[in-house]
C-alpha cells in the first residue's frame, strides 16, 4: 500500500505547478450546463433521425414488395392472349365458330320441352366435354406442341360441336314431329 502511496506522491509531485487555480468566470457552470444539455438534445435529435430513416427504409422496402407483386401478377397474360401470340388467326377462328355454336344452342334450347329434355341435357354436357378438350389443346399449343396439328385439332373440335348442335336438332325436329303426328292421330 505504500508503493501505491509513493506512486500518486510522485505523480502529484510531477505535475506540481501545471495546476490551473485560477477562478471561472461568472456564469461558468451555466455555460457548461447549457452545453452538456445541448449535446444530450442533439444525441436524441440524431437518434430520433436515425430511427425515422430506419422506418423509412422498412416503409420503402414494403412498397417496393408490393411493386413487384403488382407488376407480377399485372403481367401474367391469360391463356386466350397466349394462343393468340402463338397463332393471331385463331382469334378470328375462334370468334367465327364461338357465334355459330352460341347460335345453335339457343335454337337447341329454345325447342326443349319435355320429350326433347333428355337429348338436350345429354348434348350440353357433350359440349362440355368438348369445351373442356379445347381447353387442354390451347394448353398444348401454348407448352410448345406442334402447333400444326394442334390448331388443326382446336378447328376439328369447333366443326364437331357444331354438327353436334345441328344434328340433335334434327333429332329434335323428328322427334315434334313424331309428337305432332301423335297428337293429330
Amino acid at each position: 500500500m505504500d508503493k501505491k502511496k509513493d506512486t500518486i506522491d510522485q505523480l502529484f509531485d510531477n505535475l506540481s505547478g501545471s495546476f490551473d487555480f485560477e477562478t471561472p468566470t461568472l456564469g461558468h457552470q451555466q455555460r457548461f450546463l447549457n452545453k452538456l444539455t445541448n449535446k444530450l438534445t442533439n444525441n436524441k435529435t440524431i437518434n430520433s433521425k436515425h430511427n425515422a430513416y430506419k422506418y423509412l427504409a422498412i416503409a420503402a422496402c414494403f412498397m417496393m414488395l408490393l411493386s413487384i407483386a403488382y407488376s407480377y401478377t399485372n403481367t401474367a397474360t391469360t391463356i386466350e392472349e397466349q394462343v393468340v401470340a402463338i397463332s393471331p388467326e385463331i382469334s378470328n377462328t375462334e370468334f367465327y365458330f364461338a357465334n355459330i355454336i352460341e347460335q345453335e344452342v339457343k335454337k337447341l334450347k329454345s325447342k326443349n320441352s319435355p320429350a326433347t329434355k333428355k337429348i338436350i341435357a345429354d348434348t350440353m354436357l357433350q359440349l362440355k366435354k368438348l369445351e373442356t378438350n379445347y381447353k387442354k389443346l390451347e394448353l398444348d399449343l401454348i407448352n410448345g406442341g406442334n402447333s400444326k396439328l394442334i390448331l388443326s385439332a382446336m378447328i376439328t373440335n369447333f366443326q364437331t360441336r357444331i354438327d353436334l348442335l345441328q344434328d340433335v336438332l334434327l333429332q329434335v325436329e323428328e322427334i315434334k314431329n313424331i309428337d305432332h303426328e301423335n297428337t293429330i292421330i
